[in-house]
């Protein structure tokens, strides 16, 4: 259903290293960056290498709201390597990967906070 998003981060740069690096199990990896007048934006992709989330400054001085994004993951052992990326980073862990059986039964996640206070999951469904 979804095409993109866009997040609105502090840092690009900051923001595209996290996500690059904390999330590499899942195969994020750069696929396009370009300026504009107010900032650098970065397009990150997944293995099939189409930029579906969009990383940008900030446009304006109001608080911004936690947004929740969740990543998919090909299966448990990527799942358990971005935990391990993000605890060797020194991410904050909301949750530790584990099966949550009030989503699905097959439902294993890791959720994290990013630098810009995002509630962030790498996600695997079996069933």
């Amino acid at each position: 259903m979804l095409d993109h998003l866009a997040l609105q981060v502090a840092d690009v740069d900051a923001a595209t290293a996290f996500y690059t690096s904390v999330f590499a199990a899942l195969g994020v990896r750069e696929a396009m960056r370009y300026s504009r007048p107010d900032g650098l934006v970065v397009g990150l992709a997944g293995p099939e290498g189409f930029p579906h989330l969009w990383l940008g400054p900030a446009e304006t001085d109001r608080p911004a709201r936690e947004v929740h994004l969740a990543l998919t993951a090909p299966d448990r052992a990527a799942v358990d390597a971005v935990h391990e990326a993000a605890v060797a980073a020194g991410v904050t862990i909301l949750h530790a990967p584990r099966v949550w059986p009030e989503y699905h039964p097959g439902y294993y996640g890791v959720f994290l906070r990013d630098a810009d206070g995002n509630n962030v999951e790498a996600v695997h469904h079996s069933f």
